[in-house]
């Protein structure tokens, strides 16, 4: 079994405003859910600690996410005031650091903390490895619940590592899915507390626009940590073929997502408003789709990687036909094979790709995990 690196996982959200106790086996989650309506994928969740141990997911980037200007727009992602965003991406920073207390989770916040939690992993056999702390590095999916650029130093000092400036809609940092809003003033602030900090720019969200001003705004470190190829699936979510080679021209990672409307054009998009159809019209194969379209433009396999999403506020209805829980992403494994990757290449995709980046560019300040 092979190590995978994962690069977008929505955690504490899960925890907090799911109320799922992620400890718990996914069986055991999904049988106390079984009779809950009220929000997509419950009873059907993906993804829990001990699943993402059985399908040897060694590192994350798990997420804080709590919008708070969405224009028009309100989500379970977005709340009422940025001092409300502000304290809810707080709550989500403590329950990762309540599982690093416990041992379930270690906080990496170094290329060093990095290397010593992979050979660690690396070392054990599947029967320790159930026991291993997940490695996870702290990462905002959109910033609204930073109140002023100066107070990115504060979320660095507390083990923030990466961010993307916006989630859906109009964001107080830049126009993010679903708009053709720009970059902000505010945003441009930001982006130089994120270079001073060494924060790593996640540029999955951003608008067409704020993706093209934020490139020329922003000389650091990018990546994407859950970004498809709009080549195949049509629509603003998905990057175009010019976006994801600006993002491998500076050697940046793109994460390929496994929610099913971002793999296939059968499967109709969030804003359609349309059934869900059955799952077996998207197989897990199509994650490898993007995959080898994003090596493809590339010339090679250091670029694509896994950025899976799953949980992201939806479960198995809305995942590809095989990729029941985390631990399928394994299943890659096999698909690329088949599909002539070599082994060395498959594991640059399953994880040595994103262990490469963080190792790379992760800011020389350890967590103390």
């Amino acid at each position: 079994m092979k190590l995978i690196a994962d690069s977008h996982l929505d955690l504490a959200w899960n925890a907090l405003l799911m109320n799922r106790d992620l400890t718990w086996p996914i069986a055991e989650l999904n049988a106390r859910e079984a009779a809950h309506r009220d929000a997509p994928g419950r009873g059907c969740a993906t993804t829990t600690l001990p699943e993402m141990r059985r399908g040897a997911i060694a590192i994350c980037l798990g997420t804080l996410v709590a919008g708070a200007s969405s224009q028009g727009s309100a989500s379970r992602f977005t709340f009422a005031s940025v001092d409300v965003a502000n304290s809810v991406a707080r709550g989500q920073l403590n329950y990762y650091q309540r599982l690093a207390a416990r041992g379930e989770i270690r906080l990496i916040g170094s290329g060093v903390e990095l290397a010593d939690h992979v050979a660690r992993w690396q070392a054990a056999d599947e029967a320790t490895r159930a026991a291993l702390p997940i490695g996870l590095v702290v990462a905002f999916e959109g910033c609204d619940a930073v109140t002023a650029p100066a107070e990115a130093a504060d979320w660095f000092k507390l083990g923030l590592r990466c961010a993307s400036l916006v989630h859906y809609g109009h964001g107080r940092y830049a126009g993010g899915t679903g708009t053709t809003a720009p970059l902000t003033d505010l945003g441009r602030e930001l982006l130089a507390e994120f270079t001073s900090l060494g924060i790593l720019l996640d540029v999955t969200h951003l608008s067409d626009l704020a993706f093209e001003q934020t490139l020329d705004a922003f000389g650091g470190v990018i990546f994407a940590s859950h970004q498809n190829c709009r080549e195949l699936v049509p629509g603003g979510r998905q990057f175009s073929d010019w976006q994801l080679q600006q993002v491998i021209a500076r050697d940046g990672v793109i994460g390929v997502a496994g929610d099913a409307w971002m793999l296939s054009a059968k499967w109709p998009s969030q804003a359609s408003g349309e059934a869900k159809p059955s799952r077996e019209i998207v197989p897990i194969s199509t994650m490898a789709d993007h995959i080898d379209h994003i090596c493809q433009l590339a010339g090679n396999a250091l670029h694509a990687a896994i950025g899976s999403d799953l949980d992201g506020g939806f479960g198995t209805e809305q995942t590809p036909h095989q990729l029941d829980t985390i631990a399928d992403l394994q299943r890659l494994d096999a698909i690329l094979s088949q599909r002539g990757y070599s082994t060395e290449d498959v594991d640059r995709i399953l994880s040595g790709n994103w262990i490469r980046f963080l190792q790379q560019h992760l800011a020389n300040v350890p967590c103390g995990g």
